[in-house]
């Protein structure tokens, strides 16, 4: 009989709320068991409330701990509620709170993505600094982007995505309770952003965007917003928004848009949004490109395509264009969600169709031409060609000392071309040559490594420094790139007729033990596989006291 008389209450209880608050779907609207049919309407109208779940194994002496303020009493929520002070609730039952008797604490937003150029601006300090992921937005702090974007997600997980050439301020960014709930206020100084807020009830959590014409205030809903020195729009496209100046504040439902303007004596212009085009089937995984999106041809003269990540959020691009074709075929790797919308007379964007695809690319071992293996070579800058195998890749030549590319010499640049010059000239020596190619941002493959010999003499090795310590003589020489070891020579004369020591050292120093009282001669020349000439350097004195 109890439970027929509450479900009867609860039913009342939503007729009243749901006809009082119209375009607010009743599953928006919780009642708490022990509720009358009288008092919570004329409470929530003094008092904005949360109506709170428990959770499996949490008790009201939890809630009371982790939510309300410390000046509040389960007690008091508990006659709130009109129930007993010895009332028992299990998981699943609600109880609705005051706003005013729940914690409020401060709650920063943050950065899930960040690219181009963005600055972050401290409120306290003023400092600049460059936005990054992760980064951590308190109140008072900006966000201004000038040829970069910005993804910002909220205490309650509702996100933010900021357009190129835009300035946000954050005004309040408070957290009710433990639960996320949380009072968001911005104010978009100029440019654009495109909101996804989370569902919450009514008179409960509040996200509010200021410009300086209007301003618009959400409950759960999925809506962009521009503003400039001419006035502010706003387009919806799930949900509902409060949009409008103050005090003329209108109601905007998803499928419509509205725009206020500083130069008009019309308070607001709403206008129903061009529907979502008609999107041509695509392909889920690209594996190759080009690859392009189009769509069914509608009437409009112009669209609107913004690309975003599919994970981390970052809104990549925005074009503007005529036709029904648009060419993905620059996407890296990853999975992206495409909006498509169509633009009205006034150049307002319309309802988005939205898709999401995978780029998928794999690179493919490219072939070598020429050189040929092992070929000899006059030129410095000999030219090195390769055929690719894959679609849409990119390859460069690399050169190294050994045939493992553990030391790389130089590399030419990446390009779709089948040919390349190293990016400075080789000296005489063997090398290792190889052609790495990638596709898709992030899969790379190598070709077998070919070897090379570059005609010439190998240069002279110049000593740099002795250092003497005790009876011992360390030499130091400069290095070779193309040198497979060194030739030491130590002489008692400057012209080397009378060798007293010679030894191949693989280092650039050796260590040489010395009588003192004597005047010795040393030299090195470099030593290389190839079919190389090598010289001589410059001889150095060493004299031990």
């Amino acid at each position: 009989m109890l439970d027929r008389k509450r479900q009867s209450v609860t039913g009342l209880l939503l007729l009243i709320v749901t006809s009082l608050l119209p375009g607010v779907a009743a599953a928006e609207i919780s009642v708490a068991r022990g509720s009358s049919s009288a008092a919570p309407a004329q409470q929530s109208e003094s008092a904005p409330e949360w109506v709170y779940t428990l959770r499996s194994g949490e008790t009201l002496s939890d809630i009371g701990q982790s939510l309300l303020m410390d000046r509040v009493t389960i007690g008091q929520v508990l006659q709130y509620n009109n129930l007993p002070g010895n009332a028992r609730l299990s998981a699943g039952e609600q109880i609705r709170i005051p706003l005013a008797w729940l914690k409020r604490q401060p709650e920063p937003a943050r950065v899930s993505s960040a690219s181009g150029n963005v600055m972050h601006v401290s409120g306290t300090t003023g400092q600049k600094t460059p936005l990054t992921e992760n980064s951590v937005i308190r109140v008072g702090d900006e966000v201004i982007s000038s040829a970069g974007t910005a993804t910002i997600v909220l205490a309650d997980g509702s996100e933010l995505r900021m357009a190129p050439n835009s300035r946000l301020i954050f005004n309040r960014l408070t957290q009710y309770g433990k639960a996320g709930m949380a009072d968001t206020r911005v104010r978009l100084q100029r440019g654009e952003v495109h909101t996804r807020i989370k569902p919450v009830l009514e008179d409960g959590a509040r996200f509010e965007i200021e410009t300086p014409s209007a301003v618009a205030a959400v409950r759960g809903t999925v809506f962009s917003m521009q503003t400039s020195a001419s006035g502010s729009s706003v387009q919806v496209t799930e949900g509902v928004v409060d949009f409008g100046q103050p005090g003329q504040v209108r109601r905007i439902p998803a499928g419509y848009g509205a725009s206020v303007s500083t130069a008009s004596a019309i308070p607001m212009n709403i206008r129903r949004l061009p529907p979502a085009p008609v999107l041509n089937p695509i392909t889920p995984v690209l594996t190759q490109l080009p690859a392009e999106l189009s769509w069914q041809q509608d009437g409009a003269n112009r669209y609107r395509v913004d690309i975003f990540e599919e994970d981390g959020g970052t809104w990549l691009q925005s074009r503007e264009m005529p036709g029904h074709r648009f060419d993905i075929s620059q996407l890296d790797n990853g999975r992206y969600e495409l909006h498509l919308a169509a633009l009205d007379r006034q150049g307002i964007t319309g309802m988005p169709a939205i898709t999401s695809i995978e780029v998928d690319l794999q690179a493919r071992t490219p072939d070598l031409i020429s050189p040929e293996p092992g070929e000899s070579v006059n030129d410095d800058m000999p030219e090195f060609q390769w055929r690719l195998n894959g679609t849409n890749e990119v390859a460069r030549v690399e050169i190294a000392e050994d045939e493992e590319f553990r030391r790389l010499i130089t590399s030419s640049e990446w390009a779709p071309d089948n040919r390349a010059l190293p990016s400075r000239p080789l000296s005489p020596g063997q090398y290792y040559w190889r052609v790495v190619s990638e596709a898709g941002g992030n899969s790379v493959a190598a070709s077998q490594p070919r070897a090379l010999v570059v005609n010439g003499t190998l240069p002279p090795v110049r000593i740099i420094s002795i250092n003497y310590l005790d009876n011992q003589v360390r030499v130091f020489w400069e290095k070779v790139d193309t040198a497979k070891d060194y030739r030491l020579q130590l002489a008692e004369e400057p012209g080397f007729n009378n060798i007293i020591k010679e030894a191949n050292v693989a280092d650039t120093t050796a260590a040489l033990r010395l009588i003192p009282g004597r005047r010795y001669f040393v030299r090195v020349k470099a030593l290389s596989d190839g079919p190389l000439a090598s010289r001589w350097g410059p001889g150095r004195e060493l004299y031990l006291d």
